[in-house]
C-alpha cells in the first residue's frame, strides 16, 4: 500500500480498522481505490482495485441493502457486500464485505428452489452424504433438539432404520421431486419429513443443501382417507370393496376358495327398541367376536348394517366351508354383553364357492346372499350353500322388492276384512284388516310372498302406516254410513311394533281419520310380546292411555310368561288356529285351559280357524267369546262387507 494512502484520514481509529474482521475497503466517488484493512487485502490476491472493479462499484453505491456475491479464488464462499457515503456531499465511500455462514448461503439458494414448499415450519439443512454440516434452528426444533445437539447426528440416526437403504440410494442421486423420509425424534417419537433438496458445490466436493418439512399431519390425514376408503369406520374392519379386491385376488391364484356372507338376526328390532348407539355397540362386539377367526387362510370384512363377509382360502371341499360356517354359528351362542345387558344374538349364514357358484367377486358374494336370504327367511340361526333353485327364489325376490315400492304408488293394494262374531249374542263385533296385493300382471301375491321383502327392505312401516290409516278409514265411513259400530283389528309386524314413535303414529292417524281410539285395535304376536317385555308393557299401556284396544294373536304357540301376561294391558287372547282346527284331545285341554286362564285375568278369547259347526259348539261349551274363521265368513272386500252387517251368516 503507497504511503498517501496510509496517511489518508479515516473517521475510524486506525488500530480499531486494521483488527476489524470483516474486510473493510474506502474509495472515492470514481471507485477510486483509497485504503483497505488486511482482511481486504487478503481477498483476490491482494489486488483489492479489480476487487473494486469486479464489484461494480457503480451499481453497488445505488444499492440500499446488501446483496450476496461469490468472489473469485474463496472456493465458494458467499460474502454480503454493501456500499455506503460515509457523510452527505462527501466523496468518501466505504465498502464493507462480510463472509456468510454456510447455512445463511442456502438462503439464496432456497429462493432458487421450488416454491411449493414455502412454509415458515421449514427447516434447513447441509449435509454431505447424511453427515450434518450446518442446520438452522427450526430443524433442531423440527427434530427436538438443540442445534447444537442435532450437530452431532446424522442423516440415518434422525430416520427410521427401514429408510436407510432408500436414503444411501438417494444419496447417490440428485432427485428433482421432494421425497417423504419416516423420521424419528429425540423422544424417539415418528414423524414425516419431506425432503428437497439441491447439490451445492463447496471447495471442490459437492455438498447437499436440504429443505425438510414436518408433514405428519399431511401423512395422518392421506392415511384416514386411504382408511375409509378400504376400512369400515365402525369396526375396523375391511369394507366390501377391499373385500372384493380379495377375492379377486385369490381368483387368480386358481385355487378352490368360499365366500361366507353373514346376517345378524333380529338386529332390526334391536336397534329400534335399544337405540342406534346400542346397535352400533353390538356391531363392534360382534365384529372382535369374527376377528378370532381371521388368520392367513381367512380374511374379514363388514357388508353393511348388520351384514359381514369371510373370505375362507384354499377351500377343496364344500364340508370345509361348512365347518367354518358351524364354528361361526357357534361363537355366537354366548350372550354378548354391553352396558350390563346381557344380549342373545344368533348369525343366518350363506355360503358359495369357486369355481362352482360364481367365477367373478360379484357374483359369489351375489350368490352367497341369496343362500343367507332363504336361511332368514326359513330357519335363522343356520347356514346354507347356495344352489340354483335359491337364484330363482332370490331373483323373485329382488323383483318383489323392486314391484312392491309401485304397488303403493299406483293403489296395487287393499284391504279384505273378516269378520268376528260374538258366541253368545250371534252379533258381528270384530273385523280383522288383511292386506292384499293385486299385482297388474301376477295377479294376487300372498302377504306371506311380500311381507316378509317388505321387512327386510324397510317398507314395512309405510305399509303399515297405510294398513292401519286405511282401517281406519273405512271403519269410520262404515259407522258414518249408518252400519253398526264396530272394532277393527289390524296386525303389526315386529318392527312396527318396536318403533319408538309407534303411539304418536296411531294417535295422529286416529285424528286424521276421526275414528274412536275404542274402535281401533292393535294386534301383536306371543312372541313379540315375550321380547324385551319392559318396553312393551310401556308402549301397551300407552296405547291403553289413547283408548286403544291391544290383542296378543297366535296364542299358545309360543313361551309366554304368565308373570308378565298378568301385567300386560292386553284385552284380548287369539287362540291359535292350530289348536282349533285338530281336534285332538290335548289341543282341547290347551283350548280349555287358555279360555280359563283368559277370563281370571279379564280379557276376552276369540279362537281364529273356526271352520265346523263341532269347533263352533265346542268353543261355545267352553265359553269361549269370539269367533273368527270360514265358519262364519271368508275374509272380503270392503263392498262385500254389507251382508255381514245385515247379519247374514256366510258359509
Amino acid at each position: 500500500m503507497s504511503d498517501c494512502l496510509r496517511e489518508l484520514a479515516l473517521p475510524i481509529d486506525d488500530w480499531i480498522f486494521q483488527q476489524m474482521n470483516d474486510a473493510l475497503i474506502f474509495v472515492d466517488e470514481e471507485g477510486k481505490l483509497l485504503r483497505f484493512n488486511e482482511k481486504a487485502g487478503e481477498l483476490n490476491d491482494g489486488d483489492v482495485q479489480s476487487l473494486v472493479d469486479l464489484l461494480d462499484f457503480h451499481q453497488l453505491k445505488k444499492e440500499e441493502v446488501p446483496k450476496m456475491v461469490e468472489l473469485p479464488s474463496t472456493e465458494g464462499q458467499l460474502y454480503n457486500v454493501q456500499c455506503r457515503q460515509l457523510e452527505k456531499n462527501s466523496s468518501l465511500y466505504a465498502i464493507f464485505l462480510q463472509p456468510v455462514s454456510m447455512i445463511d448461503q442456502t438462503l439464496e439458494v432456497k429462493k432458487k428452489m421450488d416454491q411449493r414448499l414455502a412454509v415458515p415450519s421449514e427447516g434447513l439443512v447441509i449435509h454431505e452424504d447424511g453427515k450434518i454440516i450446518d442446520c438452522d434452528d427450526t430443524l433442531a426444533h423440527m427434530f427436538g433438539y438443540e442445534k447444537e445437539e442435532i450437530m452431532k447426528q446424522d442423516a440415518f440416526t434422525l430416520t427410521e432404520e427401514d429408510e436407510h437403504e432408500a436414503l444411501s440410494k438417494l444419496f447417490l442421486s440428485y432427485p428433482e421431486q421432494p421425497y417423504v423420509l419416516k423420521a424419528i425424534k429425540k423422544d424417539g417419537s415418528p414423524f414425516y419429513i419431506e425432503v428437497l433438496a439441491h447439490p451445492y458445490p463447496q471447495g471442490g466436493r459437492i455438498l447437499r443443501v436440504a429443505i425438510v418439512r414436518d408433514i405428519t399431519e399431511r401423512v395422518h390425514n392421506e392415511k384416514k382417507i386411504e382408511f375409509m376408503s378400504y376400512y369400515d369406520e365402525l369396526t375396523d374392519l375391511p369394507n366390501r370393496y377391499y373385500f372384493s379386491d380379495m377375492v379377486k385376488e385369490a381368483i387368480e391364484e386358481k385355487d378352490g376358495l368360499a365366500v361366507h356372507f353373514i346376517d345378524l338376526d333380529y338386529f332390526k328390532q334391536i336397534n329400534d327398541t335399544l337405540g342406534y348407539s346400542f346397535g352400533d355397540e353390538l356391531l363392534k362386539a360382534c365384529a372382535s367376536r369374527l376377528k378370532l377367526y381371521q388368520d392367513a387362510d381367512t380374511f374379514i370384512a363388514r357388508m353393511g348394517g348388520d351384514e359381514f363377509l369371510v373370505l375362507q382360502r384354499h377351500v377343496q371341499h364344500q364340508t370345509e366351508a361348512e365347518a367354518l360356517a358351524e364354528k361361526l354359528i357357534e361363537c355366537f351362542r354366548k350372550p354378548v354383553v354391553i352396558d350390563g345387558y346381557e344380549l342373545y344374538t344368533s348369525v343366518s349364514i350363506g355360503i358359495s364357492l369357486y369355481p362352482d357358484h360364481g367365477k367373478t367377486a360379484g357374483d359369489l358374494i351375489k350368490q352367497a346372499d341369496s343362500a343367507m336370504y332363504t336361511v332368514k327367511e326359513q330357519l335363522r340361526n343356520d347356514y346354507l350353500c347356495y344352489n340354483a333353485s335359491i337364484s330363482k327364489e332370490f331373483e323373485q325376490m329382488l323383483s318383489i322388492d323392486s314391484e312392491l315400492r309401485k304397488a303403493l304408488k299406483y293403489n296395487q293394494l287393499e284391504l279384505h276384512y273378516q269378520p268376528q262374531k260374538s258366541i253368545h249374542t250371534g252379533k258381528i263385533v270384530g273385523l280383522e284388516a288383511l292386506i292384499r296385493w293385486n299385482h297388474p300382471e301376477k295377479g294376487r301375491i300372498s302377504p306371506a310372498t311380500f311381507i316378509p321383502v317388505a321387512e327386510k327392505n324397510g317398507q314395512i312401516f309405510e305399509i303399515g302406516d297405510w294398513v292401519i290409516r286405511e282401517a281406519c278409514r273405512q271403519n269410520k265411513q262404515w259407522q258414518e254410513e249408518g252400519y253398526p259400530a264396530v272394532i277393527v283389528g289390524v296386525n303389526l309386524s315386529a318392527l312396527q311394533f318396536l318403533q319408538k314413535d309407534l303411539v304418536h303414529r296411531v294417535k295422529q292417524i286416529l285424528v286424521e281419520t276421526g275414528l274412536d281410539p275404542m274402535y281401533l285395535e292393535l294386534e301383536i304376536t306371543e312372541s313379540m310380546a315375550m321380547t324385551n317385555e319392559e318396553y312393551i308393557i310401556q308402549t301397551l299401556n300407552e296405547l291403553r292411555n289413547l283408548g286403544v284396544h291391544v290383542s296378543i294373536d297366535d296364542f299358545g304357540t309360543g313361551y309366554s310368561s304368565l308373570k308378565y301376561l298378568s301385567r300386560f294391558p292386553v284385552s284380548k287372547l287369539k287362540i291359535d288356529k292350530v289348536f282349533i282346527s285338530e281336534n285332538q284331545e290335548q289341543n282341547q285341554a290347551i283350548v280349555k285351559s287358555i279360555i280359563h286362564m283368559s277370563h281370571s285375568l279379564n280379557m276376552k278369547v276369540i279362537a281364529e280357524g273356526v271352520e265346523t259347526a263341532e269347533q263352533w259348539d265346542f268353543l261355545k261349551n267352553e265359553k269361549c267369546d269370539e269367533i273368527q274363521g270360514y265358519f262364519y265368513s271368508k275374509p272380503l272386500p270392503p263392498e262385500e262387507l254389507i251382508t255381514v252387517f245385515e247379519n247374514k251368516p256366510i258359509h
